[in-house]
Order: C-alpha cells, then sequence, then structure tokens
C-alpha cells in the first residue's frame, strides 16, 4: 500500500540563508528538515528546508523580514507500507 506524503521545499540564494532560516524555526519551534535540494527542484549543490504543506504559513510568518526565500516549490513523496521500503 502507498501513500502520498505532501512537503515543501524553501529555496534561498545561499547556504547562509538556509542555516539562518534553520536556526530561527528551531528557536520558534516548527518542525522541519535541512536536506540537500532535491534533483527535480534544481541540479545546483545546496541545501534548503523541507516541511509539511500544512506548516507553510507559519513557516513562511516566522522567516518573513528576517530571510531572503528564493523560493517555496511543492514536493510529492510517495511511501510504500507494508515492504520495509520506502
Amino acid at each position: 500500500m502507498s501513500s502520498l506524503i505532501d512537503y515543501y521545499v524553501m529555496l534561498f540564494k545561499a547556504v547562509s540563508y538556509a542555516l539562518k532560516a534553520e536556526k530561527i524555526l528551531k528557536a520558534e519551534g516548527l518542525p522541519h528538515k535541512l536536506i540537500p535540494v532535491p534533483r527535480q527542484v534544481s541540479s545546483d549543490c545546496g541545501v534548503c528546508l523541507r516541511f509539511e504543506s500544512a506548516l507553510q504559513d507559519d513557516i513562511r510568518a516566522a522567516l518573513a523580514g528576517k530571510v531572503e526565500i528564493e523560493e517555496i516549490r511543492r514536493l510529492v513523496h510517495w511511501v510504500t507500507h507494508g515492504s520495509g521500503k520506502n
């Protein structure tokens, strides 16, 4: 059985912006994950923040005026249950 997990990734112009955003979100207690930029999003090297779609408004508000965001993109991930593989 498979299920769809709806995430968003937040892209920044520099790694330093991503690290600053991560620090702010940790302080605010907002769940997120710092990940390499997925290939389907960009061929550039770098890191981005991944978060659940339900948190988008809270995360935008927490970072408003503090970190320059380049782009936010939807990232759909299929998870297979029961086979032991994802």
